[in-house]
């Protein structure tokens, strides 16, 4: 087998609405980088509000179709969800056996949200013998692993006991997932592979394909060869993006979005990256000419940003060091306040304008930015209303409301001349932070 790229087979049911099943796995396996070869159990007929219908694959098929992926790509993982019927668990379990895959997760797939039943009531009897002994790990919810254990469910002592029984089916580990428990929802570990939990929020809304979503980022975070603690912390961070990005589709339940999630999973990586390329860009130029005697900072914010907290800076500012800068340390989100309300402002006329930097108000510096086209726009602090003045921390949202209204636009320069205890300030605004000190290194080389 190559062992180049990961690779995960999913052996589950195709949803028609593509927001569960086979159609979940193949996006949680891309949005973590992983191929995902298919074994189709069942077809089904279901969209958002539940499921029509349910036409399983003949076992011999399935059985059929294992042989052809695993003796041909190979499979780091396989994740089996659902399985329909007691002969289609059965093949499951031996050709688990006959190819030897070292990483198995069972997800104990049951019934659907709506309450359709998704396995026969005889085939729980094989999941338990044949199938969960070969497992790495079995997934199942609290009704999953009531179901399968015994134990009715209410905390985290009642989570251990179902786990234990669970695990003495021969599984070598399970993850409980409490996002129904009435406390705070936290997910169990136990196993060979130790005992943890993790805690998480609670997200009220309604989706779709969580559960399934969950096994597979399971399957392949330990494709990539992740331990399992490790990859259960993934996959549990992945979801939690993905139902917080999860839009309607239908008129039912909205569809987990995991790719968005990937997405909103890296985004903070990818500012921070993008703040530590800029100042860099910044360092390699003679600017400490344009640092003002308060200092300066760079800011960015996330896609999206709605508060401090998903605003990066850099902590104790940009500080002058000669003809060039410094930072102190590096930039972390919610480190100022005074930035986050500048480009917090600006994103509410346009949400593409997620970056600020401060320089010093001099009437050269504005000359060289009209000079190289940029766009200005200005405020008078003698004009702050009273309301403002009292109410501390609002200057700068209302001087820079103030000045965008005035320009119909947000503007690529935003100044103003200060006040009794204000230093004057030129604020470059931008797109992203290499945006922005490209154009303060233009701002520099024209003045």
């Amino acid at each position: 087998m190559d062992n180049t790229l990961p690779k995960v087979l999913a052996i589950a049911g195709s949803d028609s609405g593509a927001g569960a099943g086979i159609q979940a796995d193949i996006k949680a396996c891309a949005a973590l980088g992983v191929h995902c070869s298919t074994v189709v159990t069942a077809v089904t007929a279901q969209n958002t509000q539940g499921v029509l219908g349910i036409h399983p694959v003949p076992a011999e098929f399935v059985g059929l179709q294992m042989d052809a992926v695993l003796s041909d790509i190979g499979a780091h993982a396989v994740k089996t969800g659902m399985l329909a019927e007691r002969a289609i668990v059965e093949i499951v379990a031996r050709k688990v056996e006959e190819h030897r895959v070292s990483n198995v997760v069972v997800d104990p797939v049951m019934v659907s949200h709506s309450g359709h039943p998704l396995l026969t009531p005889d085939a729980k009897s094989i999941l338990i013998s044949r199938l969960i002994p070969l497992a790495t790990v079995v997934t199942p919810n609290l009704n999953e692993a009531r179901e399968l254990s015994g134990v009715e469910i209410s905390g985290l002592a009642d989570m251990r006991r179902a786990a234990r029984a669970i695990v003495s089916f021969g599984a070598s580990n399970v993850v409980i997932k409490g996002g129904h428990l009435a406390d705070a929802p936290v997910d169990l570990l136990y196993g060979v592979a130790g005992e943890a939990t993790f805690p998480g929020e609670r997200i009220s809304v309604a989706v779709h394909g969580a559960g399934c979503s969950f096994s597979t980022a399971v399957a392949a975070a330990l494709a990539k060869g992740m331990p399992l603690a490790e990859a259960v912390r993934k996959a549990k961070e992945l979801v939690a993006a993905a139902i917080h990005s999860a839009s309607p589709l239908g008129s039912g339940l909205a569809p987990v979005d995991v790719l968005e999630g990937a997405r909103r999973m890296e985004a903070p990586r990818a500012v921070l990256g993008e703040l530590e390329e800029a100042v860099e860009l910044l360092k390699e130029a003679k600017i400490g000419h344009l640092i003002p005697e308060v200092q300066s900072n760079l800011g960015m914010a996330l896609p999206g940003a709605t508060g401090p907290e998903d605003v990066a800076a850099f902590p104790g500012r940009i500080v002058r060091l000669g003809d060039s800068i410094a930072t102190v340390s590096a930039p972390r989100f919610g480190a100022s306040r005074h930035v986050a309300k500048i480009i917090l402002t600006a994103m509410k006329h346009d949400r593409s304008a997620r970056s600020v930097m401060n320089i010093r108000h001099d009437p050269r510096i504005l000359e060289a930015c009209r000079r190289l086209g940029m766009t200005l726009g200005s405020f008078d602090r003698a004009n702050e209303p009273p309301d403002v003045q009292a109410l501390e921390g609002s200057s700068l949202e209302w001087g820079t409301e103030e000045a965008i209204r005035a320009a119909g636009t947000v503007p690529d320069v935003i100044h103003d001349r200060g006040a009794v205890g204000k230093e004057p300030m030129i604020r470059v605004l931008g797109k992203s932070a290499t945006d922005v000190a490209r154009k303060v290194l233009r701002i520099a080389a024209a003045c």
